[in-house]
């Protein structure tokens, strides 16, 4: 790898930024537009879309969300109150697990469709930006 970028490359990478930026206020305005507020649609995606074997604890969506401990918990604590999760306790009581209520489903599924209507025209620009992007230069 280089220890410098070509005016080709900076102008790659600006571009691959610049339309992931675009999808992310797309997703942001699409969760306000269902009253909630973009973090709080990771959470329930991060929910719904654990790998198998991760258990929904707020430590786990802290990090799948790359925020604090504290802010998974605000962030739980305003979608109970929304109605679209509920806290059970784990197997030995002691866990903590966050499950989404049927309003809570509805919502995230009302938000994924819309974003995978969104990434059908927005995905091949993202991919062909990341290509650009990541494609090895000579300097210019």
């Amino acid at each position: 790898m280089t220890s410098d970028l070509s005016l080709v490359e900076y102008r790659a990478l600006a571009e691959f930024r610049h339309h992931i930026r675009r999808f992310l206020q797309f997703s942001a305005d699409e969760a306000r537009r269902h009253d909630i507020e973009p973090q709080q649609h990771q959470l329930l995606l991060a929910v719904k879309g654990l790998p198998e074997g991760r258990k929904p604890t707020i430590g786990e969506l802290a990090d799948r969300l790359q925020i604090q401990h504290h802010s998974a918990v605000e962030l739980v604590n305003r979608l109970a109150e929304h109605g679209a999760i509920r806290r059970e306790h784990g197997a030995d009581r002691r866990e903590v697990l966050i499950r989404l209520t049927r309003r809570g489903e509805t919502l995230l599924r009302q938000l994924s469709i819309a974003h995978r209507a969104e990434l059908e025209t927005a995905g091949p620009v993202l991919v062909r930006a990341l290509g650009e992007a990541i494609r090895p230069r000579h300097a210019a």
